[in-house]
């Protein structure tokens, strides 16, 4: 009887799996506030999308094309390079780490107002010490696996 009572305390990882499951209840919690929005906002968001529309097809209301844009090519690019590098280093969180700082550099650059020397390096100092940070937390204190 003792046996079994104690098996109940028996903990086996599937490590090949384990780094999914984060993401997929990030996933169920995010997919739900979405469909708590559209209930709750269901007679705005067509009006809206039809703005954003006008704005991204002409540029109304002070869009900028080359922030929104570039921001959607970096994005890809980072997910796409993560899995590239993250597949050259397996286990390692290298894939996170070697991509995250020069995403973090270029997405700061593409917003900062002033690129002056001073804020040039702030953003390069910053996306170097935080990535750097977040793996380290991440991958060695938590042993968390990131591609």
């Amino acid at each position: 009887m003792e046996g079994q009572f104690l098996s109940l305390f028996d903990v086996s990882i599937a490590f090949e799996q384990s780094h999914l499951f984060f993401p997929k209840l990030i996933t169920y919690i995010l997919l739900g506030l979405l469909v708590i929005i559209l209930i709750s906002k269901r007679r705005r968001i067509p009006l809206a999308l039809k703005q954003a529309g006008r704005a991204v097809l002409f540029a109304e209301h002070g869009f900028d094309r080359w922030r929104f844009f570039g921001t959607l090519v970096l994005i890809i690019a980072y997910f796409y390079f993560m899995a590239v590098v993250g597949d050259a280093f397996p286990n390692t969180g290298y894939g996170f780490l070697l991509t995250s700082i020069p995403f973090v550099f270029l997405l700061a650059t593409l917003y900062v107002e002033d690129r002056s020397r001073k804020n040039l390096i702030i953003i390069s100092v910053n996306s170097v010490v935080a990535p750097v940070l977040a793996w380290y937390v991440l991958s060695q204190l938590f042993r968390i696996t990131l591609p």
